[in-house]
């Protein structure tokens, strides 16, 4: 008996193990709300575009019994009131609450006091009739309890202004104005008979569109004794039309007036009206995110990582599974990223959003401006779950961070592409009954996501316990039984309304501990709307700004709620009320429901900022030096010529280089340019600023389309000066065509530069970067050049170079001597670039190479003679998409360790061991266009769940390279079942070129000596995007190497979208091999564009600068403000001892050019703890300089 009673119990704790929430059945909960939709000839997803836009929930204590209670809108049927009767048991009292809905189609639900009587009180949101008397919204007002216990309601939305009657969606209650009452913004979501709303066009700003929000100002009508809501949308200024889901109040920049972020579906754009203080809203969307969610379902702004900023999660359609992806998306259209420009929209992409709030921007002259958001939904793992309504962002497990449940679902898939073919190829006859028969519905499993504490998300769905499919909307969460956790309720089409209980609370866990929090507020906000809330503990915080509008058409628990983890008293609360009060309360037992009243509130604050920040490492001075330097280009459309690219190859410059050209001892500049735009130089002048000289005009004429790639300053006649080579490559041209030849002038050692077009071999590949190296030890300086890629045939191989220095009296002469001292190099892939660096200390210049599609290649030199010894470097296996290397004894061992940028981890594409990203190219259909189709693990489907390897490309695109795919796959449903292995048969595949990538991590690469490195990833801030020119150094004056980088890409398949989340990024160094990232404030850098090279160079007064690139954008210089000693270098010079004044030594090397398309100018920074420094030249001469 008792053996049978232990396995019961630990059946029993297992079971709790294994599912975070238990569904309550409606036989248990007593809640049978079903919102049943019924279709008709008129009334369908083909006709309605909303139909099924779901309902929501709205969570409050109604009858003030200490429990809360559940209102759920329906569509097609009466809203539902249920009373919480404890033990997760509820009754429905609608018909006598009288809050049934009165038989309009209810969409949203906000609950508030809006009287202020401390009774809570509900306003919804109808809409879809024809008749705008039937859409008229609701406002219940809470009467009190019947002798019965229930709370009875009288609607009063006409008396109190509020039966707004346009297509309303949601409703959420704030003070726009600081006045202290609640005013209100009202979504709108109308789809109009005549406009297509996914179609692009001029942008309706003023007002008159009818699916524009409604904001609403509350007035106190002293007769009536309560308010009358004013209509002030127009002088507002919030007026921009939008297909609206919801919208959540936050003070999303910290100046103590509220902001409002709406969500928007279809075409429009996302709207950020940010608060002028005076009664207005200016939308800012587009300067404070670089990309949105496309189809902006529900959304919420929270802190998400702790910081004490609001982040924000919107949710989108994109599926996780392979099937479901090849059945809902379309095909890529580069014309819709131009028509974006055209008319001036905001980039959008089909998938969830985590948008993280970076803090305040710093501009020009260290003016603190408004934050900047990274977009991190691909990194955080939170992109994809199908057709999406509403984000539960809470602390769900209770240990102290926020997690995400998304509900999700659709009846009628009208995105599916074979029913979209169906109506396209059906007759005009076809009754309307088999059309929509033929529609497929889209029920799914809710996702759940654990929060890990780094940014990034865990999908917990199956342990969690949210296994069962529905068509799930609006949802909310709230403690139901009061016993210290989140439980949920959600409203589902066609279905009854699930109720989760949350079993974590039920064994009282010694390591869960939590905190819930009752705010009363004052006589115009009784329940504290606005109200800041911060918890401290440790190293530790949580923020909470107070509003119950979340997710999806509604309205969750009142109280926040915040989960603790082990922490069983938290050091401080403070409750910053939005009328400038302020309270603190010290050493707050945790697993309590806190009540907080404003009346307590003794202290003040304010959100002062000040205006310029002051403990930043570098400072931006572009202006102040004269410098106006915008980079363009032609938009060349890669995908043109291989529809399936992963990105373009014509869209990496502008290159830098920097050193003295005129010989005036200034550090000048050299900006690379393109065949519309030529290269040009930057002169310093006498009096700091530069100016700029065209070094090579544009070039006329067709079919000689090329980047400016590499550029080399270095003396290549032994005259003194610097001389100029400029690598030309990108993708435009036609493979081995003249426009890829690069360019060579020399310097008259006065900055005049004179083409010599008989120095150099001629050389039609499309190159990357070029490096000064004496690799043979003769007193000269030969090059390196590197092969990029072979034009219209991505991915196939190309070669490096090594190009001898023959020049003998005054005459310059370069031989091409790649075969005899690197054959290694001959196909050696698509290198991006490459380091002169002397890795195993043997006084011989070795080279090191980043590529796509390669492991970091390594090639000693032996005595004038490079060999490939990679495969013995113990990293030989680590296939990246490498772009960038940057060099430094980074753990001050001796060696020189090395930085290698990479794709990073915030992509659709994911790589590592078990599941390589892979691209196969051959021309598959013998039509002489080279095919490269790239494929990646996936689920199979929701109910195989199996990852394997799938194309890329939808069938519409991959049709469109390979022709002959249409007939093999004659529908959508057959290419979505189909993995790699059968897309082809076993004779085309042979011959095929097939190259996979396993690591995407940007990497710090450790030498350990005697030709063996290891791979450590980059701090997770590093990964959210591709990193670009980097520069090494001492920038804190710590005596440890520190990182400054140039970050992103936007040249990338339009359906992955840009790689925008970084704004370029300080690393840290610990002189041990870590690195701690620098927020904007700390460091002072903001390069928020495509950023490309990045080079340091000295002003006039011996200040430290830094030159950062961007692509289509402006060049940016930045001025380091702490002081440092600067020790010009020599054209010879190759090593450098660093002796420091606590006995630490440092290695540091003399490059002619470091990182992504970069030449720094050649000088040692010395920071105040070096005592010495120890310069080698290449002859073994050693200059020494004491401090």
């Amino acid at each position: 008996m008792i053996a049978l009673l232990l396995s019961w119990l630990i059946a029993i704790s297992c079971k709790q193990k294994q599912s975070l929430f238990r569904p309550i059945s409606p036989q248990q909960s007593g809640i049978t709300f079903n919102n049943k939709i019924v279709e008709s000839d008129s009334l369908n997803p083909i006709d309605v575009t909303n139909i099924y836009n779901g309902g929501g929930v709205g969570i409050g204590d109604f009858n003030n019994d200490g429990l809360p209670d559940i209102y759920f809108t329906g569509n097609m049927v009466a809203c539902k009131l249920y009373l919480n009767k404890g033990s997760l048991k509820f009754e429905d009292v609608t018909d006598v609450a009288g809050v049934g809905g009165s038989k309009k189609w209810c969409r949203g639900v906000a609950v508030v006091d809006i009287n202020n009587d401390g009774w809570m009180d509900m306003y919804v949101c109808a809409s879809m009739d024809k008749d705008p008397q039937k859409r008229k919204n609701l406002l219940y007002i809470n009467q009190g309890v019947n002798k019965e216990g229930i709370p009875t309601f009288k609607e009063e939305a006409a008396a109190y202004g509020l039966d707004d009657s346009t297509h309303s969606t949601m409703a959420t209650f704030f003070d726009y104005d600081n006045d202290g009452d609640l005013d209100v913004y009202i979504v709108v979501n109308e789809i109009l008979p005549n406009v297509n709303p996914s179609v692009f066009k001029s942008k309706i700003t003023d007002g008159t569109f009818p699916s524009t929000g409604r904001l609403y100002r509350n007035d106190m009508d002293s007769v009536l004794h309560h308010p009358v809501f004013t209509d002030v949308t127009k002088q507002a200024g919030v007026t921009i039309e939008g297909y609206g889901h919801g919208a959540t109040i936050a003070d999303i920049n910290k100046d103590g007036w509220k902001d409002i972020f709406v969500t928007n579906d279809f075409i429009a754009n996302d709207l950020l009206y940010i608060n002028n203080h005076d009664g207005t809203f200016t939308d800012k969307a587009a300067s404070y995110f670089k990309h949105t969610s496309a189809n902006g379902m529900g959304q919420d702004v929270i802190d998400i990582n702790n910081d004490g900023l609001s982040d924000i999660v919107e949710l989108d359609m994109n599926p996780e599974d392979n099937y479901r992806k090849k059945m809902m998306l379309g095909a890529n259209s580069y014309q819709t990223f131009q028509l974006n420009d055209f008319f001036k929209y905001q980039y959008q992409y089909v998938r969830n959003s985590i948008q993280l709030n970076e803090g305040p921007r710093l501009n020009a002259n260290d003016s603190i401006g408004d934050p900047i958001f990274s977009e991190t939904g691909y990194f955080s793992g939170v992109s994809e779950t199908d057709w999406s309504w509403c984000p539960l962002v809470a602390d769900f497990d209770n240990d102290g961070w926020r997690d995400l449940v998304v509900t999700n679902g659709f009846p009628k898939d009208v995105t599916d592409r074979d029913f979209i073919a169906y109506r396209q190829e059906s007759a005009p006859v076809t009754p309307q009954s088999n059309t929509l028969a033929q529609i497929p519905q889209v029920k799914l499993h809710k996702y759940a996501f654990h929060n890990n504490g780094d940014g990034r998300f865990t999908d917990v769905s199956l342990s969690w316990g949210l296994t069962t499919t529905a068509f799930s909307n609006g949802a909310a969460y709230a403690d139901l039984d009061n016993d210290g956790d989140l439980d949920m309720v959600i409203n589902n089409i066609n279905d009854e309304a699930s109720v989760y209980e949350n079993t974590m609370m039920d064994t009282k866990p010694k390591n869960k501990h939590y905190l819930s929090v009752q705010l009363t507020g004052d006589s115009l906000n009784i329940n504290g709307l606005g109200a800041w809330i911060g918890l401290y503990y440790g190293n530790q915080q949580q923020a909470y700004e107070q509003t119950p509008y979340r997710g999806y058409l509604s309205s969750i628990q009142l109280n926040p709620h915040f989960g603790l983890g082990e922490v069983s008293t938290i050091d401080s609360l403070v409750i910053k009320w939005p009328d400038g009060g302020k309270q603190v309360v010290m050493n707050v037992k945790a697993d309590q429901v806190i009540k907080i009243n404003k009346s307590d509130a003794r202290e003040h604050y304010d959100w002062f900022v000040p205006a310029l920040a002051q403990n930043n490492l570098f400072r931006e001075i572009t202006d102040s030096l004269g410098i106006t330097y915008k980079h363009s280009q032609e938009d060349y459309i890669d995908f043109n010529i291989q529809k399936l690219l992963p990105h373009k190859l014509s869209e990496y410059g502008p290159s830098l280089a920097a050193g003295d050209l005129n010989g005036d001892g200034l550090d000048d500049m050299v900006i690379g340019g393109n065949s519309y735009l030529g290269a040009s130089a930057l002169f310093q002048q006498s009096n700091g600023s530069f100016l700029r000289k065209v070094i090579v005009p544009p070039v006329d004429g067709m079919g000689k389309d090329f980047q400016d790639m590499g550029i080399a300053l270095f003396d290549a006649d032994g005259d003194g000066d610097l001389d100029l080579y400029i690598a030309h490559g990108g993708y435009e041209s036609k493979s081995n065509t003249a426009a890829y030849q690069d360019l060579f002038f020399i310097n008259n050692g006065k900055g005049d530069f004179q083409k010599d077009s008989l120095a150099f071999p001629q050389n039609y590949t499309s190159k990357s970067c070029v490096r000064a190296v004496d690799y043979d030890k003769d007193g000269d300086l030969d090059l390196f050049v590197a092969g990029r890629v072979d034009p219209w045939h991505y991915p196939g191989a190309v070669s490096g170079f090594i190009y001898r220095n023959d020049s003998k009296n005054g005459q310059i002469k370069f031989v091409d001597v790649t075969r005899d001292v690197a054959g290694g190099l001959n196909n050696i892939g698509l290198v991006c670039d490459a380091l002169v660096t002397d890795f195993d200390n043997d006084g011989w210049p070795d080279l090191v190479l980043a590529g796509e599609w390669m492991p970091l290649t390594f090639f000693r030199n032996e005595k004038g003679h490079f060999k490939n010894i990679t495969e013995k470097t113990g990293i030989s296996d680590q296939v990246g998409w490498w772009n960038s290397l940057a060099a430094g004894d980074f753990d001050n061992d001796g060696d020189i360790d090395f930085i290698a940028g990479n794709l990073g981890l915030n992509s659709f594409y994911k790589a590592s061991q078990q599941y390589p990203a892979t691209i196969y190219a051959k021309d598959f259909d013998n039509n002489g266009s080279f095919d490269a189709i790239p494929a990646i693990y996936l689920p199979a489907s929701q109910e195989d769940t199996t990852r394997k390897e799938f194309p890329v490309p939808g069938r519409d695109d991959l049709v469109k390279q390979i022709i002959g795919m249409r007939s093999k796959f004659q529908n959508y449903k057959s290419y979505a079942t189909a993995t790699m292995d059968q897309l082809f048969t076993k004779e085309q595949l042979a011959g095929v070129l097939k190259l996979q990538a396993n690591n995407f991590h940007s990497s710090f690469c450790r030498n350990d000596g005697n030709g063996k490195f290891t791979l450590i990833a980059l701090p997770l801030k590093a990964q959210l995007s591709a990193l670009n020119g980097m520069v090494t150094d001492d920038f804190d004056g710590d005596g440890n190497l520190d990182l400054v980088i140039n970050t992103n890409d936007y040249g990338t398949d339009v359906s992955v979208g840009r790689y925008d989340a970084l704004n370029g990024l300080m690393l840290r160094g610990d002189g041990k091999g870590n690195f701690v990232p620098q927020s904007i404030l700390q460091s002072g850098i903001f390069i928020p564009g495509n950023g490309k090279a990045l080079v340091k160079l000295r002003s006039k007064k011996d200040a430290y600068l830094l030159a950062a690139a961007q692509n289509r954008g402006p060049l940016k210089v930045f001025t380091s403000k702490k002081d440092s000693r600067h020790i010009p270098l020599q054209p010879g010079d190759v090593t450098a001892e660093f002796l420091f004044k606590d006995g630490r030594k440092q290695r540091q090397e003399c490059y002619d050019g470091s990182s992504f398309l970069s030449q720094s100018a050649r000088f040692l920074r010395v920071g105040n703890q070096v005592a010495s420094v120890a310069i080698t030249d290449r002859n073994g001469k050693i200059r020494k300089q004491s401090f």
